[in-house]
């Protein structure tokens, strides 16, 4: 089976590098935070234009071709950290001669914000956390901690941990080239979710950078802070260069299952009813579907055997079919080896793997489901997945551990209530039109049937559709533009964020096309 990311799996090549790297307003603040860069941190950590690896190092984590072209501003140089203190000059580099900064861990910001501006004109650096700062380390006493630097992989971290020790695990992403940073600052949505709940749940404490390029831990920072950065979207608040993250007992043997459906073996009713069993399952069981051409295909992981999961998935799935001939029994970490390539002779050290090809363009954006969909309106749903231009929809559902935190603890609201996430994918090879159609019209259709007022959005699925910043003339966001998108991301939370943004960053040094904007209001921060 075609996993997600292995369908959008692109090839790049360096022939797209012979357009402009960067347009600058002011060469005079460009050249004087390079100088001051090279008088603070070794010179091979900084990359320009005219660095020999500044092409590789760019491309290295960039996901999506579509943002890699004449009309997408490009950073004047790219500093690739081996230490919290080479942040920290950068920051205080860029205060003090006007450039912003991007960090980017993984690049799997589905609108590339980690590396490009979409505004012609923007001067900026980016602060590349994953060319270094990747190093995973596990506690060796009985507390089941690890630190984990901001560049790591998901997949180096899944590895480091369980080859430390078999039973313990790490509740986050499926994609193994997913950069930590960017994937626990938006919250971090998995297949262990609805026992442990989202990664940003499992934070105990962070090392950040903030606007003042002081470096700062959970207790120097304050609650406030803390709070907003575990689930507020990344590059708001400063720059997180590591965390210390709970991990999670795992069983010797899990089970992993793939059961597919055509639309003529019933899908639309299978999927119909996943809706409100999914949901309601054990926390030790997870089903997701993904939805491509005539196809459902259920993809589930279990905590535990294929002989206890058997009798539980006859009693209350029995409609998926599942049988004992479907069962997969391995390690854990074999099984995130094989949810995302589903190769069974895929070796885990294919975890490690950070490179990802980009040949195929891709649009995604999200929404969540709060009242199960008719089967009538599945089977009518279905068919948008055989026309031109189609792409695919993956259904995580919610419920379990998700469900029970309160809306508030986190800057991620989408808990109690939640029945399923849904993302939305279109891909294309050269003309995007017809994609881009279809995938804005898929979106259209469903409206009716999922949240609304706020219609519900994941940061961590980007989406410059919903809303942008727009600048007020003292060169910050205006809290009414961020608004329009942020309510869609954080509901409730929006406006918290926004004061803790105030507070720790008013003039608004960390920003992006959908970062929060600062606030100040009638209404105080509220304690975590």
């Amino acid at each position: 089976m075609a996993t997600l990311f292995r369908n959008l799996s692109l090839v790049l090549t360096i022939s797209f590098l012979s357009c402009h790297y960067l347009s600058v307003t002011s060469l005079a603040s460009s050249d004087g935070f390079v100088r001051c860069l090279l008088q603070k941190i070794p010179g091979e950590l900084v990359l320009t234009p005219s660095s020999s690896s500044f092409a590789d190092v760019l491309v290295s984590s960039i996901r999506n071709p579509m943002f890699f072209n004449n009309a997408t501003a490009r950073p004047l140089c790219i500093v690739t950290p081996a230490d919290a203190s080479h942040v920290q000059a950068a920051v205080l580099c860029g205060r003090a001669e006007g450039v912003r900064l991007r960090a980017r861990s993984g690049g799997h910001d589905y609108e590339g914000l980690s590396y490009r501006s979409a505004r012609r004109g923007e001067v900026f650096a980016v602060v590349d956390l994953g060319a270094r700062l990747r190093a995973v380390s596990v506690s060796g006493g009985g507390d089941a901690t690890a630190w984990v630097e901001s560049g790591a992989s998901l997949g180096e971290l899944y590895y480091t941990v369980a080859k430390s020790n078999p039973g313990l695990a790490f509740p986050a992403g499926v994609c193994p080239t997913i950069g930590v940073g960017g994937h626990l600052s938006g919250g971090g949505i998995s297949m262990m979710s609805r026992k442990y709940g989202l990664a940003a749940d499992n934070i105990l404490d962070a090392k950040l950078v903030n606007a003042n390029g002081e470096l700062v831990d959970r207790a120097a920072m304050g609650e406030d802070l803390f709070w907003a950065i575990r689930g507020g979207g990344g590059e708001s608040f400063g720059i997180v260069v590591s965390w210390k993250v709970r991990l999670v007992q795992v069983p010797t043997t899990v089970t992993v299952f793939v059961v597919g459906r055509n639309v003529d073996q019933g899908a639309a009713d299978v999927v119909a009813r996943w809706q409100d069993v999914a949901p309601s399952l054990p926390p030790e069981l997870t089903i997701r579907v993904i939805v491509r051409g005539q196809r459902a295909t259920f993809q589930s992981l279990y905590l535990g055997s294929c002989a206890d999961l058997v009798p539980t998935m006859s009693s209350m799935f029995p409609e998926l079919g599942m049988t004992s001939a479907d069962c997969r029994e391995m390690s854990w970490l074999q099984s995130a080896a094989l949810i995302q390539f589903w190769n069974p002779s895929t070796p885990v050290e294919a975890l490690l793997n950070r490179r990802t090809s980009l040949s195929t363009f891709t649009k995604a954006k999200s929404d969540y489901v709060r009242r199960a969909i008719p089967s009538d309106v599945w089977k009518n749903i279905l068919p948008w997945f055989t026309m031109n231009g189609s792409g695919q929809m993956l259904l995580e559902p919610m419920g379990g551990f998700v469900g029970g935190v309160p809306a508030a603890a986190t800057p991620y609201p989408h808990r109690s209530g939640v029945l399923y996430n849904i993302q939305y994918i279109a891909y294309w090879s050269g003309d995007g039109t017809a994609a881009n159609r279809w995938i804005s019209g898929l979106y259209a259709f469903m409206e009716p049937y999922v949240s609304s007022d706020p219609r519900e959005a994941y940061v961590n699925f980007r989406d410059l559709d919903i809303g942008e910043n727009a600048v007020a003339p003292n060169d910050v966001s205006t809290f009414e533009s961020g608004k329009v998108w942020g309510e869609k991301y954080f509901a409730g939370n929006f406006e918290r964020l926004a004061a803790v943004k105030a507070a720790m960053d008013p003039t608004d040094y960390f920003r992006n096309e959908q970062s929060i904007p600062p606030f100040v209001g009638p209404k105080q921060v509220k304690k975590a």
